[in-house]
């Protein structure tokens, strides 16, 4: 079905109908309004149902009863289930026919008469065509009362008082519903399920935008946050393959599976099945209904079994709905549709006149919270006697006091409710009004609670998603109390209902989430649901993290068939199912879906692998290390690395504090404690490398790390750090990044390391050495296992120790991984990112030519060497190790040029998207503007020339240390801190110009313009305007948001000075001040004179003279600006005299300066 239209009007609907319902709202309360005189019963149920709630759920409840009640009309309108057209036109008119036959006089049976007087002008009204259409619509609405009263309630109260205003004019809701509600859009009764979940899609972005501000989705939410519809496609292989599989393995001659387009069939025959003897003993729910999706293709196919079996078409809808379907809901809305969309499946098949002679209605039941007080529960005992009254009626009428919140998730404690209705319904109470009430509340209880009772043949169900973060507390408790393997997701926890919610030998069929096949808190979740299930067949949806999936959301999704019996040999049918493999609406190109995927796996395969993943595309062979192949634990130890409870607080980028308080190469705890340092390298998971790198923090471990340990939650005083390293801190080993969202990647880790939970350790034991161990866990072969143990890339510590590890390699394996750790160790230490830089490789001997040009190429042609070098070693290590395990038909050894892990290398560092061209003008780019982050390092004294690493990088080192270290530079780093940065040759030190003696000094002044015009060509831009529009935020992007050059910079970018954070003092500020910014505005009414001269010249020319009237006129506003500036932002900075400590971090000291700082974000 196209639904782009349908999807564009129902939101705009809601809009339109809430903003109609409010104005009549506020119309109907008014003190003097004409509701009060003639419908003053109405008007009181209005006030107390507002009390009860609130206006805000009024109005949303009174808009939506006449949404559904608009779309159902006109479905019935297109399809003549309406004997006059309530909501629609006749053939060649423009008034809906209803209201068209009344002007003729032809009034519908029992309508009011005040219709007729309106319309002939005695009884007067301002819109008569108007009001009369509105009572016209009323009626019509209750006439359909007594045949759908699930959506058409008997209209008498404040909902006839609320109705929109506007129904006959061409802008309003009406005239808008006939648009995208066409007779062809209305073949089909899915259309009232997509108009429901579009409707509710903005409340949905609502309550998903509260889940960001850590606001729970309280029970009046959970149907916005999870309705979902299922595309149709998935509806009809979950229905096929249930119910068509029940009556096809009873009935084996039926003719059913031609009808049947996603029905997978048994490879071999069955005689272990769940025994029907005719149509109506089969019982289908759908225990999360939403808008009876599922349960009106499910009547599709009961149609045509007792079509098949005989039965008389008149008959066949009632027995249908009577027999074999229930749906369970929370929301009323969706129930009411649900039931509708099965009405208008029966009224398909029987047309209007049996339709309305028809008594058996939609198994619909709607939960609804109901309380009993202690004393109601008292005269219930007393009416039902000791016998009837158990601990299980007790407990069973208690339980749905949280039905809205819990959902189908209740169990109920009474095993025969069907039973106990029966004799509650026969109570009689004659005119004990307060007792008739609680027993309507005690039969209400116990309708739900046979709805929910375990009797059913198929159970299938797009169950609701929605993870522990968004619950409210209620409901958190209880899945932790009652679904304490699923209590991660609703839709785990409704698997396990499901399961309980068939008998014996019974099906389930749901599409959910994939996370509960691989991830590993699913565990004990798939242990206990193999124990008792089998999977008769699967269609998995991955989503790839682009193109998205047949749900039309962005996360793998599995659709699947499972049997209530344990199986543990049965051959289930597995398919695999990506977005390039279905056309443009997620539909299949082919069923059932032919690729390297599909397979027949076992309960038992699963159990075989460690953690039982649903890991169905492995083979024999993979099947056979995992269970014959000593795992990775007997030769190595892991441990899941610290939490700090507060990163803020704790964890720092390196280049945020003062290196000489960082203890870099500690090799024990007792070594690190006995030591003043204050801050320690620490390893965090990070982006995808492999072999070495991602040093990129410190974490504050001072005194043994005492301040984080005792770090506690202020509001309930306890400890929120956890798992501090012990003994394994400082200890050399290898890591690995906990999540990723490519393929698995192990990095070297030396001595003096502590280490997070998102880059947790791993420790050799024995003889096994870090090297044997990243040159296994580094190869294709282990990316390959690991993909078995957690396909959604989330590398936990179990994964990694069950992997099957062949040891016995040789010296040649170890030697290998070394010399790739060291080639991404020099790569890693050849940017100034890393604490262990010393120059640019520019600059350096072996690669320094006559001119840059000449150095760009040898470093270039070095680079690809390096990298076809490490390509060419991975690739051998690969070939080693899929030898060694016997992969040769699964895996071969190469690898993608974007997957040799080097930042010189451009495929790496960009990806291959682009051309190869494209990749080698960004890596020239990139590495002249290193080049020139370089050189602001040299001019603030960071770096130097004649010495290698860092030399200022201390809180307040000034000029004279430089000096102390590097008594004769070759090259002056700035006096003051303060280097301006500005459009114009107005400084004489300020940062392009300065650039230019750096380039001189390290090139020569010979090829100096060479080496100028080939920086700006590489750049796409010169070097002042590089300067001024880019360098900062390069900057910033380069250090991560935590830039240690600040950029004092006025509103409108006038002014622009950068200091070195680790320069700063107190009167830093005061300098740029007084030297620069004034200094500057001086200038600058210098030229403003200059300017106005010239204007008023009469030698210039009259082009002369209008561009130096706008120039002034520009220099003047720039001298307004920087005044303000002065005045309102850097002169009160400059009395304050700030103070920074750098152990605070950016994100700590850069805000402190307000407006004056150049804004970055996340750092406000």
């Amino acid at each position: 079905m196209e639904t782009n239209a349908l999807k564009k009007f129902a939101p705009a609907a809601r809009t339109l109908l809430i903003d109609q319902v409010t104005a009549k709202l506020d119309l109907v309360l008014d003190p003097a309004s004409a509701a009060r005189r003639e419908a003053p019963k109405a008007v009181q149920e209005l006030e107390a149902a507002i009390k009860r709630t609130s206006k805000r759920q009024i109005i949303e409840q009174v808009a939506y009863t006449w949404f559904n009640r608009f779309t159902a009309l006109r479905f019935m309108d297109v399809n003549g289930y309406n004997q006059v057209r309530v909501v629609s036109p006749a053939e060649g008119q423009t008034r809906p026919e209803l209201l068209s036959e009344a002007m003729a006089g032809n009034l519908p049976d029992g309508a009011p008469a005040t219709i007729q007087t309106l319309l002939d002008g005695r009884t007067p009204s301002n819109d008569p065509q108007g009001e009369a259409y509105r009572l016209l619509l009323v009626h019509a609405c209750n006439g359909w009362h007594k045949h759908m009263p699930f959506l058409f309630e008997k209209i008498d109260d404040y909902t006839e008082l609320l109705m929109p205003e506007d129904l006959l004019s061409q802008s309003s809701i009406l005239a808008e519903l006939r648009k995208v509600m066409t007779e062809d859009a209305c073949r089909d009764v899915e259309i009232i399920g997509w108009l429901y979940q579009f409707y509710i899609s903005e409340k949905k972005d609502q309550v998903f935008a509260g889940l960001k501000k850590n606001q729970k989705i309280t029970a009046e939410n959970i149907p916005a946050a999870t309705q979902l519809f299922t595309p149709h496609w998935i509806v009809r292989y979950l229905v096929e393959n249930s119910l068509g599989r029940l009556w096809l393995l009873n009935n084996p001659h039926s003719g059913l599976a031609a009808k049947m387009d996603y029905y997978i069939a048994p490879e071999e025959p069955e005689t272990d099945f769940l025994k029907i003897t005719k149509p109506e003993e089969i019982r289908i729910c759908d225990p999360a209904a939403g808008s009876g999706h599922m349960l009106t293709y499910a009547f599709d196919l009961l149609y045509a079994i007792y079509e098949e079996q005989g039965y008389d078409a008149t008959e066949i809808p009632a027995l249908i709905l009577r027999h074999n379907l229930t749906g369970v809901e929370i929301d009323d809305r969706a129930g009411a549709l649900a039931a509708f969309a099965l009405a208008m499946k029966a009224a398909g098949k029987l047309g209007r006149r049996r339709f309305l002679r028809m008594e058996a209605k939609p198994d619909i039941c709607v939960l609804q919270d109901v309380a009993f007080t202690e004393a109601e529960m008292q005269d219930v005992a007393a009416v039902v006697g000791k016998d009837l009254f158990t601990d299980e009626l007790r407990e069973t009428l208690l339980q749905f006091e949280q039905a809205k919140n819990f959902g189908s998730l209740i169990v109920p404690k009474l095993r025969d409710p069907a039973e106990t209705l029966r004799v509650v319904e026969a109570w009689d109470f004659g005119g004990d009004l307060l007792l008739k009430e609680v027993q309507e509340r005690v039969i209400a209880v116990l309708r739900m609670a046979e709805a929910l009772s375990p009797k059913y043949h198929v159970v299938v169900a797009n169950p609701p998603y929605m993870g522990g973060k968004g619950m409210n507390d209620v409901l958190s408790e209880m899945l932790k109390a009652e679904y304490s393997n699923s209590k991660y997701d609703l839709f785990a926890a409704f698997i396990e209902r499901c399961q309980a919610l068939n008998m014996g030998k019974a099906f389930s069929a749901l599409v959910t989430m994939e996370s509960w096949m691989f991830i590993s808190r699913y565990e004990k979740f798939r242990t206990s649901f193999f124990d008792r299930s089998a999977i008769q067949s699967m269609v998995h949806m991955p989503y790839l993290g682009k193109g998205g999936t047949s749900m039309g959301i962005n996360f793998g999704t599995t659709a699947f068939v499972a049997e209530k019996s344990r199986k543990e040999n049965y051959p289930g049918n597995y398919q695999c199912i990506r977005y390039y493999e279905c056309d443009e609406r997620g539909v299949p190109n082919s069923f059932p879906m032919e690729n390297e995927r599909t397979s027949a796996t076992t309960t038992a395969d699963f159990e075989s692998l460690p953690g039982t993943p649903v890991v169905y595309w492995c083979s024999g062979q993979v099947k056979a290390l995992f269970t014959e192949t000593p795992a990775v634990s007997e030769f190595s130890e892991t441990r899941e690395g610290l939490t700090t409870g507060s990163n803020d607080l704790f964890l720092r980028e390196w280049h945020e504090v003062s290196f000489g308080k960082a203890g870099i190469g500690i090799t024990s705890t007792e070594e690190a404690s006995a030591t003043d340092y204050r801050w320690f390298p620490y390893v965090k998971g990070g982006e995808y490398r492999r072999w070495s790198g991602n040093f990129e923090h410190f974490v504050n471990w001072y005194d043994d790390g005492q301040e984080l340990r005792k770090f506690a939650d202020p509001k309930t005083g306890r400890i929120r750090s956890h798992n501090y390293n012990g003994d394994y801190g400082f200890r050399g080993g290898f890591t690995w990044s906990g999540m990723s969202s490519g393929s698995f990647s192990v990095r070297h880790v030396p001595e003096g390391f502590m280490f997070d939970a998102k880059g947790p350790m791993g420790f050799p034991t024995g003889t096994s050495t870090t090297a044997d161990l990243t040159a296994f866990l580094n190869s294709r072969v282990a990316d390959h296992l690991l993909k078995m143990l957690a396909p959604t890339m989330d590398f936990k510590l179990g994964h990694v120790l069950n992997l099957p590890l062949v040891s016995d390699f040789g010296p040649s394996v170890s030697q290998t991984a070394d010399q790739l750790a060291d080639w991404v160790k020099s790569d890693w230490d050849a940017y100034e990112t890393s604490w262990d830089f010393t120059t640019l490789p520019l600059l350096s001997p072996e690669h320094r030519g006559e001119s840059l040009a000449d150095s760009y190429a040898t470093l270039r042609t070095h680079w690809q060497s390096m990298t076809d070098e490490m390509q060419a070693l991975e690739e051998e290590n690969n070939r080693i190790f899929i030898d060694a395990y016997g992969l040769q038909d699964e895996l071969t050894p190469e690898v993608p040029i974007e997957e040799i892990t080097l930042t010189c290398n451009p495929a790496y560092r960009y990806g291959v998207k682009g051309t190869e061209e494209d990749r080698e003008i960004r890596l020239r780019a990139d590495t002249m503007a290193e080049f020139l982050s370089y050189a602001v390092g040299c001019m603030f004294g960071r770096y130097s020339l004649d010495a290698p690493g860092l030399i200022l990088a201390n809180q307040g080192e000034r000029l004279e240390d430089y000096l102390a270290r590097i008594p004769d530079p070759s090259f002056m780093p700035d006096e003051d801190n303060v280097i301006p940065v500005l459009d114009g040759d107005w400084f004489s030190d300020d940062i392009t110009e300065r650039f230019r003696l750096f380039l001189r000094v390290t090139f020569g002044e010979a090829h100096f313009r060479e080496n100028l015009r080939y920086i700006e060509e590489a750049l796409g831009k010169d070097i002042r305007k590089y300067f001024t529009k880019d360098f900062y935020a390069d900057h910033v992007k380069r250090y991560k948001k935590r830039p240690i050059y600040w950029m004092f910079s006025s509103p409108k970018g006038t002014f622009n000075a950068l200091i070195y954070m680790h320069r700063y003092r107190a009167d830093t500020v005061s300098i740029l001040l007084n030297d620069y910014l004034r200094a500057f505005i001086i200038k600058l009414e210098g030229e403003r004179k200059r300017l106005e001269q010239l204007s008023d010249d009469p030698d210039a020319t009259q082009g002369e003279r209008t561009k130096a009237q706008k120039d002034a006129a520009k220099v003047a506003a720039q001298i307004t600006e920087l005044s303000d500036w002065e005045r309102d932002v850097i002169f009160p900075l400059a009395q304050q005299k700030i103070e920074i400590d750098l152990d605070d971090g950016v994100k700590a000291n850069y805000p402190k300066f307000g407006s004056a700082l150049k804004k970055v974000t996340g750092l406000s």
